[in-house]
Order: structure tokens, then sequence, then C-alpha cells
């Protein structure tokens, strides 16, 4: 053989001995397998269709990642504190909630404290960060900063002066033949006439039960000319006590031309009324001789993580995406909720929408929502009296008594 050749040939053949034994090739390994991660959501019923945009948005973003599997479950946000703690490791891994349940999801160790704090805190409007925060350590993702309520108007009917009394406004309703609507058998609406009074309600410092003088006997105004405001309201042919669903019903066929209620039904109003829809603030109502500003309670939608999740990274991850600026703005976009993040708030289309001007107006007579579980009964069932025109002929002093004393509870 060629001397010169030799050195060549054994290079050649070293370089070929690895590719002919057992080690397999990196092209025979192929690409590793992608995590499988199941997820569960839990949202309003309401808001289904837009969730599952957003969750396809999510996967397609992390589709080289892992293979997401995520299913929605309707869950009301006003009761999922209780469906979390009746099994927390079998509930969902993310939820939205009410943020008036965040102390004691917290407690309970449902919640988490929010990794990246900071980058939350700084990209959201201040009021929505205090919701979801307990002794200043932030557990929930601040979704929106619009909880509250305040008045829908139908303009064909109501000039601006009339809407800024409820009195003249069941006439005006009662004189079309029309309603106005008002939820009576939720406690957190009946606020309204007790907020701006002088009485009080709210938590005691155990954070579980309440204080309460709605049923307070002195003053320029009394628990009993609250009650006796509110009898003369309902005894009104224009008036209407009707759920949230139900006054959305009533709008759409024509039936009710106002009521209260949230930013939550703002795109189907104006669906029904066009042009003619109108928001303002909450009306005064005559009481005792006066007229009393109606109050509101306020609150964010928040949305959390579950401690027990399987997968807490990606339930973290979700999370943050759902309640990120863009899917804000799409939320704003689709079922005309207020945005928590601070550039999707004030953005021009969030800035234009009559009913979060409205929610704006109203925010200067309202109070964050901080009551116990015994504070919703006891006001709903006095409340349905006097809708009702007081049927059982109590004393509406003894009522109130018993409605505080249910408040009150320990």
């Amino acid at each position: 053989m060629n001397k010169k050749l030799f050195p060549l040939l054994t290079a050649v053949l070293l370089l070929l001995l690895p590719a002919c034994g057992g080690q397999p090739s990196a092209e025979a390994e192929g690409p590793p397998a992608r995590e499988e991660v199941s997820l569960t959501v839990w949202g309003a019923e309401e808001d289904e269709a837009l969730l599952q945009e957003i969750f396809a948005s999510f996967q397609s973003q992390y589709s080289g990642e892992a293979n997401l599997h995520i299913t929605y479950q309707a869950q009301s946000e006003s009761s999922c504190k209780d469906a979390l703690l009746g099994g927390l490791e079998d509930s969902a891994d993310v939820f939205a909630f009410a943020d008036d349940q965040v102390s004691a999801l917290s407690a309970a160790g449902a919640l988490d404290p929010i990794e990246h704090a900071e980058e939350i805190r700084s990209a959201s409007l201040s009021a929505a960060v205090d919701a979801a925060s307990v002794d200043g350590s932030l557990y929930a993702y601040p979704l929106t900063a619009d909880n509250g309520y305040f008045l829908y108007y139908n303009k064909a009917y109501f000039t601006e002066e009339d809407v800024r009394s409820l009195n003249r406004m069941v006439e005006v309703a009662a004189q079309a033949g029309r309603k106005v609507s008002m939820d009576w058998s939720s406690a957190w609406y009946v606020y309204a006439f007790f907020g701006n009074t002088g009485m009080e309600i709210g938590l005691n410092d155990d954070g579980i039960t309440n204080y309460c003088s709605w049923n307070s006997a002195d003053g320029a105004i009394r628990g009993v000319d609250v009650a006796q405001a509110m009898l003369d309201i309902a005894e009104s042919p224009g008036f209407s006590n009707r759920t949230d669903p139900e006054f959305l019903s009533g709008v759409q066929s024509g039936s009710v031309i106002a009521g209260v209620s949230g930013v939550w039904n703002a795109v189907a109003i104006e669906e029904a009324w066009g042009e003619n829809m109108g928001a303002a603030r909450l009306p005064t109502y005559t009481c005792a001789g006066q007229e009393v500003q109606m109050a509101s309670f306020s609150g964010c939608k928040l949305i959390g993580v579950n401690a027990y999740s399987e997968h807490p990274e990606w339930a973290a991850r979700l999370a943050e995406w759902i309640a990120n600026k863009d899917n804000q703005l799409l939320r704003f976009a689709m079922r005309g909720q207020g945005p928590a993040n601070k550039s999707a708030a004030n953005s021009p289309e969030v800035q234009a929408s009559p009913a979060i001007a409205a929610l704006l107006a109203q925010s200067e007579f309202s109070q964050l929502q901080r009551v116990g579980g015994k504070f919703w009964e006891p006001v709903a069932e006095f409340a349905q009296s006097m809708a009702q025109g007081n049927p059982s002929g109590a004393a509406l002093q003894e009522q109130l008594d018993e409605m505080v004393s249910g408040v009150c509870e320990r």
C-alpha cells in the first residue's frame, strides 16, 4: 500500500466507527417528547366564548413547549370560594372570583402569593391591586376594576333631569306603561339605599363577623325611614323587582326602560337600545323628606391559581395570560367589562364607553365591598318583604331589628 495513503485511510475509518457501532445517532433519537398539561378553568357562564378565544391564543403561544389541554367549567364568581373550599385538590387550576373572597382563600391556603408581584402591581390600577392583596402581599391577578353598579336608561323615555331621581323615574315609567328595574333579592344592590344615610355596615376585626346599624332609631335618617322609602318605590306600578337576567330580558322585550346593573350588560343593552342607551351614576331617592344619593358597593374581579394545582407553573402562566393587557381589552370589546390594567383602562375605546363613564361617576359614592357571609340572606329577606309591600304587616322597626340581628350573628 502506498505509505502516503495509509494515514488518510486510518483517519477516515476512525470517523466512521461511531456511526457503525451500537450508539444511536442524533437523528435516530428525534426531538424530546413534549409535556402533556391538562388545566381546568372556572369562569362565569357569560364568559365562555371569550375564554375559549383566550385559551386558543394561549395554546398557540406555547405550542412548541407543551401539549396544553384546557377545560372550561362554568362557575359563578360570587360563589367561587365555597366551591373551592369544598375540595381544593379536585377544584379548578385557574379560577375567576370576586375580590371580597381573597382573604378567606389566602387564609385557607387556596392561594399562594404571586411571583413577580411588582410587575403586576406596576401594570395595574392601585384600587385593583389593593383588592387583590392581603396584608400587602398580592394573591391574585387583577382582571377588572368595574365590579360595581350604576343606572342604565332609555333616552327615548327619560331626560337627563328625570334620571337624577329614582322616584321621578318610576313615575315616568308608570305613565309609559313600562318598568324601572332593580334587584332587591340581592343584598349587594340593597346597600344602595343605606350606604349614604349615616348608618353603617362592615367587618369586625376578626374578619368574619359584621357590625351593622341599619336599624338605627336615631339621626336625621333612621332605618324605618329607609324601609318606608323602599315601600313607597315598590308601590309604584312603574317599579319592578327583578334579578339581573330578568332585567336584561325586560330590556330586550321593551318592558323595562331603566334599571340598576353593571358593565357586564353594556354590550347587550346597547344592542337592544342602540343610540338611545344612556348610563349615569345612581339617582337620589326620597327618604324622610330628603333626597339621598344612592350608594354602591364596588370591587374587582380577580384571577386566582389553585395552590394545589398539579401544574402550578403552567396554571400561573395561563392566569397571567387571561389577565394580560391584550386580553383585558378583548374582554372589554366582547363583554364591556372595565380593565384593571392601567394601559388598557386608559385606551381611547375604554374611555369612550358610556358605561365606564357612569361607573367612574358613581365611584364617588361607592365603598369597597367588605362584609361577612352573614350579611347576604337577612338583608335579602328584609328587602324582599319591602318589594312585596310588607305582606306580613309586621312593624318596620321589628323587621329591621331582625335583619340586623341576623347580619351580626356570630
